[in-house]
Formats: C-alpha cells, sequence, structure tokens
C-alpha cells in the first residue's frame, strides 16, 4: 500500500509483528512493523521489494471500478483517506491473458487507449527502415559521447538492421569510431581483424562458432561487418572503425590470447603465466562447475593467481606497449576478462544478482577502456539487448539489486548518453527452447495486454521512432509513458508457454530510454553455416575459418 494502513496497527498486540510492502514509487520497501511498547511502534525497513497494489479504503483505488466492500466503505465514511492514483504496473493481467492471440483477434481490435492515441500522434512512423528519415533522430543524440542500441531479442531481423543503419549514419557524421557489441572479447577481435583489412586471425578458434552463434553469426551482421570493412578500406588506422567485444564468456579463449601474446614478447612471463592459468585448467569443459567447486571448499580458488597475472601484465604495459600498443591493449583486455570471469562463475552461486552486476560493471569497463584507448573525444555505438542498455534503475530489475550496462553509463556520462530501445508486439524470431538447445525460428505471442508493446500495437502505428526521454520527448508523451507497465525481453532463450511469467518484467520507459523504435510485425534473423564452411563468405571472414 501507500503507508502502513492504520487500521492494520491497530490490530498489532504488544509483541505482535506485521509485514507489509509500503511505497508509491515502483520499487516499494518492505517494512516490519513490531506490536506497541508505551503506545509505540518499531519499524524495520527489510530492503526493496516489488507486491501487487493493495486495494481499497487505505491502498489504491481498484482500477476496474469494483465497488468497496461494506467493511471499506464505513471506514471511508469515517475517515477517508487520501487517495493515491495506482501504478500501472501490469498485475491487473488475469489467465486469459495468458492464453494464445492472433492478430485480427478481439483483443487486438479493441479501440485504442488514450495513452495510444498519444503515442500515434507523437510517433515519427516509417514505411520501411530503408527510408526512415534518421535526421530528427541524429539531431537528438546530438554530441552523445555513448549512443546505447538495444534490441528485445537477440534474434529479430529488424533490431540488427536498424542498429546498422543507425551505426552507419553516426560514424558518417557523427565521427563515431567505436562499435562495441554484447559479445565476447576474443571472438569480436578477429571481426575486428577483418574490418580493418588483416587476413589473419589472431587465434586459432573460429569467432561465434560457440552457443548462441545466431546472435552475431547472421546475414544482417555479415551486411554490417562487410560495409565497416570497404569503409575503412584504405583509411588511416585513426580513422576506421572498429568491431569490439564487451561480454566475459571466454575464459579459454582469452587465456590462449593471453599466452600467445606471452609467447611472443616475454617467454619467461608466458611461463609464469601458463603455471597459473593452469589452476583454471581442469575445468574448461565445464567453469561453471569450478565455481561449485571453489564455493564448497572442494577446489582452491583461483582468483588471486589471476589477479596476480593481470596485475603483472599491467605493470608491464610501458614496456611492452613499445613494441605493439595495439597488441597489448588486446592482452590486457583478455586478463582483465580472466579475472572478472573467474568471478563471474563463482559469482553465480551466490545469487543471480551478484553475477549479473558483474558481468554489466565488466562490460562497462571493458567500454570505458575503449574510449581510453581511443583517445578524448572518442565516441562509442554499443549492441546489447535493452535489459543491459536501458537504465535498469527505472525497471524491476533494481527491486532485485541489479545494476546494468544503461545505469552505468547514465550515472557516468550523463546527458553525453543517449539510450535507445527496441520493441515489437509480433512475428518471428531465432531462439532456443533452452540453454545450449538447437536454434529454431519461432512465433512471438502478440503482447500482453498491460505492456508498452501493447500499447504501441494499438496506437496503429507500424513502424515508428519517438523520443521519449526527458531531453526530447514531448510532456505529453512522457506523461501517458511514465506509468509502469510490462515489457517484454526474449534472449537466446524463448518460451513462449510461460511467456508472462519467463519474459515480462516491469518498467517506466520514459525512465529507462531517451528513444523508442518500434516495429509491429518482425522477422527472425538469418543464421549464418558457422560450423561448414560457405562459398558466400571469403576465405579471411572469421565465421568461415
Amino acid at each position: 500500500g501507500p503507508s502502513v494502513p492504520e487500521s492494520l496497527r491497530e490490530q498489532l498486540a504488544v509483541g505482535g509483528t506485521l509485514v507489509i510492502p509500503v511505497g508509491v514509487e515502483r520499487v516499494q520497501r518492505l517494512l516490519r512493523v513490531r506490536g506497541p511498547t508505551a503506545e509505540r511502534y518499531a519499524e524495520e525497513d527489510l530492503g526493496a521489494v516489488l507486491f501487487v497494489p493493495l486495494i481499497g479504503a487505505e491502498g489504491w483505488e481498484d482500477p476496474r471500478g469494483r465497488t468497496p466492500t461494506r467493511a471499506a466503505r464505513r471506514r471511508e465514511t469515517r475517515d477517508p483517506p487520501s487517495r493515491v492514483e495506482p501504478p500501472a504496473s501490469g498485475f491487473e493481467h488475469d489467465a486469459s491473458e495468458l492464453s494464445a492471440q492472433a492478430p485480427g483477434s478481439a483483443a487486438f481490435r479493441r479501440r485504442p487507449s488514450g495513452a495510444a492515441e498519444v503515442v500515434a500522434g507523437a510517433a515519427e512512423p516509417f514505411d520501411d527502415l530503408r527510408s526512415a528519415d534518421l535526421d530528427p533522430l541524429l539531431e537528438r543524440i546530438g554530441a552523445a559521447r555513448v549512443i546505447l542500441l538495444g534490441e528485445a531479442s537477440h534474434g529479430t531481423a529488424e533490431f540488427y538492421e536498424m542498429r546498422a543503419r543507425i551505426t552507419q549514419a553516426l560514424i558518417e557524421r557523427k565521427r563515431v569510431r567505436i562499435v562495441a557489441v554484447e559479445a565476447d572479447w576474443p571472438d569480436a577481435a578477429q571481426i575486428d581483424r577483418y574490418v580493418r583489412g588483416a587476413s589473419a586471425a589472431p587465434h586459432p578458434e573460429r569467432a561465434f562458432a560457440r552457443f548462441p552463434s545466431w546472435m552475431w553469426a547472421n546475414r544482417q551482421v555479415l551486411d554490417f561487418i562487410r560495409a565497416l570493412r570497404e569503409r575503412n578500406a584504405g583509411l588511416p588506422v585513426t580513422e576506421q572503425v572498429g568491431f569490439h567485444g564487451l561480454d566475459l564468456y571466454s575464459m579459454y579463449t582469452s587465456i590462449r590470447a593471453v599466452l600467445a601474446y606471452l609467447d611472443d614478447v616475454d617467454e619467461d612471463a608466458a611461463a609464469v603465466a601458463r603455471a597459473r592459468y593452469g589452476c583454471l585448467e581442469p575445468w574448461e569443459g565445464d567453469p561453471a562447475a569450478y565455481g561449485a567447486a571453489a564455493l564448497r571448499g572442494r577446489f582452491e580458488s583461483c582468483t588471486e593467481r589471476v589477479v596476480e597475472m593481470l596485475e603483472d601484465l599491467l605493470a608491464r604495459q610501458l614496456e611492452y606497449e613499445r613494441r605493439d600498443g595495439n597488441r597489448f591493449f588486446d592482452a590486457a583486455r583478455n586478463a582483465a576478462l580472466v579475472r572478472n570471469a573467474e568471478s563471474y562463475y563463482r559469482a553465480v552461486y551466490y545469487g543471480p544478482h551478484r553475477s549479473w552486476n558483474l558481468r554489466d560493471r565488466h562490460m562497462f569497463d571493458t567500454l570505458e577502456a575503449l574510449l581510453r584507448h581511443h583517445g578524448e573525444g572518442a565516441r562509442a555505438v554499443v549492441w546489447a539487448h535493452n535489459s543491459h542498455l536501458g537504465n535498469a534503475a527505472a525497471t524491476s530489475m533494481s527491486a532485485r539489486g541489479e545494476i546494468n550496462v544503461g545505469e552505468l553509463c547514465r550515472d557516468a556520462y550523463g546527458d553525453a548518453c543517449y539510450a535507445i530501445g527496441f520493441g515489437t508486439d509480433h512475428g518471428t524470431v531465432a531462439a532456443a527452447d533452452d540453454w545450449e538447445a538447437p536454434m529454431r525460428i519461432m512465433d512471438v505471442r502478440p503482447a500482453l495486454e498491460s505492456s508498452y508493446e501493447r500499447l504501441c500495437h494499438d496506437s496503429g502505428v507500424g513502424n515508428f521512432l519517438l523520443p521519449v526521454g526527458e531531453r526530447a520527448a514531448d510532456a505529453e508523451v512522457r506523461g501517458a509513458l511514465m506509468p509502469e507497465r510490462l515489457e517484454r525481453a526474449i534472449g537466446v532463450v524463448y518460451r513462449p508457454r510461460t511467456e508472462r511469467a519467463s519474459h515480462y518484467f516491469h518498467a517506466a520507459l520514459p525512465r529507462q530510454f531517451d528513444e523508442w523504435i518500434w516495429f509491429d510485425e518482425t522477422r527472425a534473423v538469418d543464421a549464418l553455416p558457422v560450423e561448414t564452411d560457405s562459398d558466400e563468405m571469403p576465405e579471411t571472414y572469421p565465421f568461415g575459418l
């Protein structure tokens, strides 16, 4: 409820206890109220939570207009409480919303709400993403140093294609020189060498060959990086655009990259590195098992050794950089990845929020390292999921104690960060039924009623750009979108049978993003056959190695 109801306080006997979530903001606080002692109540704050609204005389108005009970009416007459508008949190779902719905059904023919009409009036529509007018968007982005381009799934073609088009415009008109993506550093390093015109990969592993390969090994990314290679051709290094990975799942590939570098520049240091990293060698087939063993005390933690390896490498930075500064930077990022990945696999067993936070902080730190490496004034575009790039503080993620790249960027760069989210209502998506399961093309179910996606669908505008942030959005748009709604997030795994529980969270869109890009109907990405050579791809292309 909005506060602890007085009627419930009155019921507490001496020594009695009341536990209740309280707060008019998106994230409530769980309060423990102990019974009166000398007519005083002791309150203890147990932390952030997210519960369904309390409806009634001492809570919020019933959004469905139900008549209060007789007892509630008596209380209102005796002591009318002040009313607080309910958060539009999407808790009003009933079971019928979870049934399969199809475009054209009765649910889809409902009259648009006032908020949907506001969206329709403010949207910047386009028929085809190739013909979309990006000039207003680029003007809103302005001089932002970090531009975050999200996606509502890892397998939707339109998200990749629009990100590519926006990125190409930022490269040509805003002098962006860094493309950083939610991918492993050594895999993206092979793509970086390709787009810069190099013909040999420094790592023997095939780029993006592990699950989920289609996330980056797809036709849409192939077209984008071929365009980058063509653009970079003949340009000095300082004018070329790089392609870099921010993620930390490649612990063992990164170990081999560090060893290969040290074998070239310092054989004695390479021997020390092999001894230190050897601690992790038994767990290469299942790094998560290392975390479990270290947690239970069945295996000595490798933390100290991987930290020492990174510290030793950084201590010799000046010496190593004289030979090849870019190669040293690559080795240092790989060593940092090993350190953080080791911590990540241990943190998994302490709760999902700890591992999530460690992963997103690593991605943010890698982004910052790239900006420093490229010098003052460097600008970057980031490609990652909405859940990583939209401000976590504006979503129910914060109730779980989670931060993300978007929140860290907003805190670090303020108005020099511009975050763009993407959404869709229905279509197809490339995804798996479970982790490590085969990819297949699945139907995306139409959005649930109390979601931003349903609101955008009900606007009747098929595709559009919409400024929603404080800097550029119309006050009426922000007012219409500010009440919380559900938002959908499909990763590499899609479970439509449990979609409400598996793929929706609560958010306040105007606080989460600066811009929202909508495609009402979308199609799956075109996955590339990374396990076999392809005649379509040049021999030097990393997917085909």
